[in-house]
């Protein structure tokens, strides 16, 4: 044998044993020849490869073992698919260039052995293409072609990868979550293994999910989503194996058993202790009952549509049937369009991302952008609804207004007033849409200006008038042109009242009194604009104006031109002079900002009046200090308008009174437009704030209900703009602007009916009981002795002309002012006066049952107060109150009260009340009697005698069942209303008047209820059931009446919890689009604030609070602003704003205030009243407010320069 063992065998088979045995330490057993000839053929083949330049084909390994030529062969496939295409591409060329080399020298006859080695391997390749699985073989899982392959092996191969790399390849490490920092095998108190992360990956960690909430989006998903569908067990009963499942499944029992068991009420896995009814048990295992064969299909077909997502899948299969059926269905179209916002807010449509939860581990930022996305989502949507609702139906102005509310929040401003105008000039005629755009115009920030939008009104008047009169032949005037025209004149001159302008204000009212009531006949034919020129030389003229001292009007003035002119008597005006000897600046130790809020606040009040030359003195135009005090013919000729019928012209000149200050009865013309522009026009606290006397609560009805119509209580008048809380300086105008009333009224009176006299001389008289009223709430005794001589005489010179010698409403008024004043003697004789001359009348009359009532109340109040809280209601066969009452039923001779009522006398006043009660009703039923002004004062007689004489419960059963009947009644003549205008009929304003006057006199009906109930309560034990019962009855049907809410917020104040009142005056919000809900709201929960501050302020331990303290407040609070700032009625309402910014700045986060105050500006920039306030609650930023006042053409009329030109003087 040799002794090397690569030549084992050449030895010869035939050596003896012993020489085999002697050399066998020389032979090594383990080595195979074979493996060593494979060898060397293969380092050799390997040089020659690297000779040509070609890369091998085979890599390195041990062929110890048959299986390693397969793993040179996969590991090649596996590396080659790791080169790039570059790479590649290179060694096809080199391959077809070796292959061409081969076939060159095919002549050879050379044979490696390393060739015959690659035929054989590519011969079982071809024979054998699927590789075979052995045993201790590394496999990738995506190369496993059954669950059967072994999942893993025993790798004894080394990579030299690992040796070169110190680590292993990133593609064949697993991805693992490794939890805690321990390592199994090591000693924790004496080894530990460091996690080092790079840093990179340690900014791409997530955050950490946080635990979903009820009240997430998810989580709300999952309850409006049907339950999850339990598993059927397996067919035939064959359970699977546990590896082929994600689940153990547990055994359940069949159908029979689970119905058998829990109808027996026997225990089960999901009703362990057998309390669960069937219904409930399936309902936890996720199933439903089973339906009983006859009503299996009407079941199947009700549960498609009892769950949320159903519900609203088959509304929005009804809406696109319906406008697709009907694309003409222009309410269908405006239904589809409001259904968008419902079907958004259910996460329907946006999937998890739609709600506002609070899961999912995002941040605030994702949470907020997520919305916004989603809320341009739905917004885009429903422009695309709004577009197709359109190119369907291009006249329907309704659409056209919801198409361009919704691109309000999607287009740029000029694109947006561009289509703005394009709309207008389209539909010329309609004066909603004209009030639509006015309100886009005066609320839009970015363009908003003064003078553009007074020309913004001017251009509509105009193109209504031009409508009304004719002069537009392509567009006729829609039915109620007129009152629209005047509504939209009002809402003008309140715009510029709030924008600090009322000259402007009041030369737009005093044109059109002037061209309304003084017009000359030869001109009334003309169209509006002709007849506009003509009234143009007298405005600039310089004569009189209506107001003003010796103003004779425009058609005397024209009359005198054609017969050559008059000339202006030279009279001196005293009283003038007196108007600027008080000094502006009274302190000038206040800093520069109050001085100007002052100085601004008193101008304000003094010169609201236009100013005009004295030509006695020889005054001319260039002796004006203030430039803007003068109001030229182009300011407010475009706004002159023909008010032709005698119902609006009363409501032109009311308006302009209560303009003035002066309390005004709501008339049958103020139709809609006050409730349209209520929110506009809201500027004051006196809507919040409770005007009652304690000492008077049944009275105090009465003065609530004179101090402003009911429609338009809460505004401002002119002349009385201070920050928002500040008290009055005065109790009525100036000087010059109680001259400015009293002309006006006497000016205009004698052009009016008798009737609408009367109504003027009432509003008159109110207007001085209101400031007798404020002297006597100040205690200025001085200035309540001079205001009650100035009342009383013009009482007495009122009541001295002849045809007011009968009006008992002046008769009652006269009483009224001398009781308040404290002359109650000279006040019963009034009454007595009065009722002696018209208690003859009876029950029929509606002014002697208000004279009546009111002197039946005053007289319980004063029993009240005289004898003690148990004295009311107690004895009324001697009550004076009695003793009235029973006299109107009588209808007989009035003597004064002697101290006793006779039994016999109470019997027959009742028979005589229940009697006329029924036919006053009955005929407004009948449609017999139009007079609903008689209802409130006749009930309210018959109520307060119940009261007096049977008890709180009967006069309870007159109010409600009165109550009842009027609401019938004004239901079906609303319906009937809305018929008669559907058809374009003549009488539907008359239909609308006598509608409106019905619910005016339900609402009071149900103001005298509570307040009764109210006085009732607090001087007897009496439940408050009923009067919350009766007070949330009335405020559902009336909720913008002010009293209603004041007893309502009065009566649930007494209790600690306010949840009962919070869940009522949310039920009112979702019903009712107005803001005042809104108001009322806020100002019972800012009330119970400062109820618990101040208890928290008082610091006393022991002393017992008067409620629980509470916390949240501010956030509620918070949450109610923004709630009603987000509606269209509060966005624009300058009230709801400036109380936002008041209570922000009292939180003391200033910050956050302006925030509130500047996103104020982008809905109300045209509110002076917010510049002001902004200044007192942020005085370093004074500049900045004036500069934007500036800006947008506001009225500043003490320019801070001229301020400080004062304080050096």
């Amino acid at each position: 044998m040799a002794l090397f063992p690569a030549f084992r065998g050449i030895s010869t088979k035939e050596e003896d044993s012993s020489v085999k045995a002697e050399t066998e330490w020389l032979s090594n057993q383990s080595f195979r020849s074979d493996d060593a000839l494979a060898l060397h053929h293969i380092v050799l083949e390997k040089a020659k490869e690297a000779e040509e330049g070609e890369p091998s084909d085979k890599s390195y390994g041990r062929i110890s073992e048959p299986e390693s030529e397969d793993e040179n062969i996969s590991g090649r496939h596996r590396k080659r698919k790791k080169k790039d295409k570059k790479k590649k591409k290179h060694k096809k060329h080199k391959r077809k260039a070796g292959e061409g080399s081969d076939s060159d020298d095919s002549h050879s006859d050379t044979v490696y052995p390393s060739d015959l080695l690659k035929k054989e391997k590519e011969a079982q390749r071809q024979e054998s293409p699927v590789e075979v699985v052995r045993q201790g073989r590394f496999r990738w899982l995506d190369d496993l072609e059954s669950a059967a392959d072994g999942f893993f092996c025993v790798d004894r191969k080394a990579d030299p990868a690992n040796w070169q790399y110190k680590s292993l390849y990133r593609g064949d490490v697993a991805r693992y979550k490794r939890k805690g920092s321990s390592s199994l095998g090591l000693d924790a108190r004496l080894q530990a293994v460091s996690w080092d992360e790079p840093a990179g990956q340690e900014k791409k960690r997530a955050a950490p999910r946080r635990t979903e909430r009820y009240y997430s989006s998810q989580a709300r998903q999952l309850l409006r989503s049907d339950a999850l569908p339990s598993r059927p067990p397996a067919p035939g009963g064959s359970a699977e194996e546990p590896g082929g499942t994600s689940f153990i499944p547990l055994p359940s029992l069949s159908a029979e058993q689970e119905a058998s068991a829990t109808a027996k009420g026997l225990c089960s896995w999901v009703n362990p202790l057998g309390v669960y009814d069937a219904g409930t048990a399936l309902w936890l295992e996720g199933k439903g009952q089973a339906p009983a064969p006859h009503q299996e299909k009407g079941g199947e077909e009700r549960k498609s549509v009892d769950t949320p997502e159903a519900r609203l899948t088959a509304r929005v299969e009804e809406l696109n049937r319906r406008v697709r059926e009907n694309p003409t269905d222009t309410e269908g179209w405006l239904e589809f369009i409001r259904f968008q916002d419902e079907f958004a807010a259910s996460g329907a449509g946006l999937g998890s991302g739609g709600g506002g939860g609070g899961g999912g581990g995002a941040s605030e930022a994702d949470a907020a952008e997520r919305r916004r996305v989603s809320t341009r989502a739905v917004l885009e949507k429903k422009l695309a609804v709004c577009e197709r609702a359109v190119q369907s139906n291009p006249g329907c102005v309704a659409l056209h207004l919801a198409r361009l509310s919704v691109c309000r929040e999607l287009w740029e401003p000029a694109a947006l007033l561009k289509e703005w105008k394009k709309l207008v000039f389209l539909h010329p005629n309609s004066a909603s849409l004209w009030r639509r755009y006015l309100r886009f115009c005066q609320g839009h920030f970015g363009s908003f200006a003064v003078t553009k939008a007074s020309a913004a009104y001017g251009k509509c008047l105009t193109t209504l008038a031009a409508c009304d009169d004719g002069s537009m032949l392509s567009h006729p005037a829609l039915p109620g042109a007129e009152e629209d025209m005047l509504d939209i004149f009002l809402q003008q001159c309140h715009f510029l009242r709030q924008a600090g302008h009322s000259e402007k204000a009041v030369c737009l009212f005093q044109g059109l009194l002037d061209f309304t009531f003084f017009k000359p006949d030869s001109v009334k034919e003309l169209p509006t604009r002709q007849q506009v020129e003509f009234f143009e030389p007298f405005w600039d003229s310089g004569e009189p104006r209506v107001g003003e001292k010796g103003a004779r009007g425009w058609k005397a003035w024209m009359l005198q031109q054609e017969r050559g002119g008059w000339l202006v008597p030279s009279e001196a005006d005293e009283d003038d002079d007196d108007e600027g000897d008080d000094e502006e600046v009274k302190d000038k130790t206040l800093p520069k900002w109050r001085i100007w809020l002052d100085v601004e606040t008193t101008r304000e009040a003094n010169h609201w009046l236009p100013w005009r030359p004295d030509k006695s003195t020889g005054q001319s135009e260039e002796d004006c200090e203030d430039p803007d005090r003068q109001v030229l013919f182009d300011d407010i000729g475009p706004s002159m308008i023909r008010v032709t019928r005698p119902n609006l012209q009363l409501h032109l000149l009311a308006s302009f009174l209560h303009f003035l200050g002066l309390p005004v009865l709501a008339t049958s013309s103020s139709s809609s437009s006050s409730y349209q522009l209520r929110s506009l026009l809201l500027d004051d606290l006196s809507l919040l704030q409770d005007q009652r006397d304690p000492e008077g609560p049944l009275t105090s009805i009465h003065l609530q209900s004179s101090s402003s119509s009911s429609s338009l209580s809460g505004v401002s008048p002119v002349g009385h703009m201070t920050v928002l809380g500040t008290a009055r300086r005065q109790a009525g105008l100036c000087k010059p602007g109680e001259e400015f009333v009293q002309n006006v009224l006497q000016q205009v009176a004698p052009l009016l009916p008798a009737e609408d006299r009367a109504v003027l001389h009432l509003s008159w008289l109110q207007y001085e009981k209101l400031k007798v009223l404020r002297c006597v709430r100040s205690g200025n005794k001085k200035r309540l002795r001079g205001q009650g001589k100035r009342s009383k005489r013009l009482a007495k010179r009122l009541l001295k002309e002849p045809e007011n010698r009968g009006r008992l409403g002046l008769w009652r008024e006269y009483a009224h002012l001398e009781w308040l004043l404290g002359n109650l003697e000279e006040a019963r004789k009034v009454f007595d006066t009065a009722l002696g001359m018209g208690v003859a009348r009876g029950l029929k009359d509606t002014a002697l049952c208000h004279l009546c009532l009111l002197y039946a109340q005053l007289e319980v109040e004063e029993t009240w107060r005289a004898e003690g809280q148990s004295a009311a209601g107690t004895a009324p066969a001697s009550s004076a109150a009695v003793h009235i009452l029973t006299k109107l039923a009588e209808e007989a001779t009035y003597t004064p009260f002697s101290g006793q009522v006779a039994p016999v006398a109470i019997l027959k006043a009742r028979k005589s009340y229940e009697q006329a009660v029924e036919v006053c009703l009955a005929g407004l039923e009948a449609g017999r009697s139009k007079k609903a002004q008689h209802v409130a004062g006749l009930v309210g007689c018959y109520a307060l005698f119940q009261y007096l004489t049977v008890g709180m419960d009967a006069a309870n059963m007159v109010y409600r069942q009165a109550r009842e009947r009027l609401g019938q009644h004004a239901s079906t003549t609303q319906q009937n209303t809305s018929v008669d205008s559907s058809s374009a009929n003549a009488n539907s304003s008359s239909g609308k008047g006598n509608s409106i006057s019905v619910t005016g006199e339900c609402e009071a009906l149900a103001v005298q209820q509570a307040a009764l109930l109210r006085h009732h309560t607090s001087t007897s034990v009496f439940p408050l059931a009923h009067l919350r019962e009766a007070l949330t009855s009335a405020l559902t049907h009336f909720s913008t009446s002010a009293p209603l809410w004041h007893l309502y917020v009065q009566a649930e104040a007494r209790y600690h919890s306010a949840g009962r009142a919070r869940r009522f005056i949310h039920s009112v919000i979702k019903s009712d689009q107005s803001v005042v809900p809104y108001l009322f709201a806020v100002w019972a929960e800012q009330g119970r604030k400062e109820l618990l501050d101040s208890v928290q302020r008082s610091g006393g331990i022991g002393d017992t609070l008067p409620t629980i303290p509470e916390n949240g407040l501010s956030n509620r609070i918070r949450s109610l602003f923004e709630a009603a700032t987000a509606t269209e009625e509060g966005a624009q309402c300058p009230l709801l704003w400036r109380m936002y910014l008041k209570f922000m700045a009292s939180e003391g986060n200033k910050e956050r205030a302006k925030g509130i105050f500047y996103k104020a500006l982008q809905n109300i920039p045209w509110a002076k009243g917010l510049y002001m306030d902004a200044v007192l609650l942020f005085p370093d930023a004074v500049t900045e407010f004036l500069d934007l006042m500036t800006e947008k053409e506001l009225r500043l009329r003490a320019p801070m320069e001229e301020v400080e030109i004062l304080l050096e003087d």
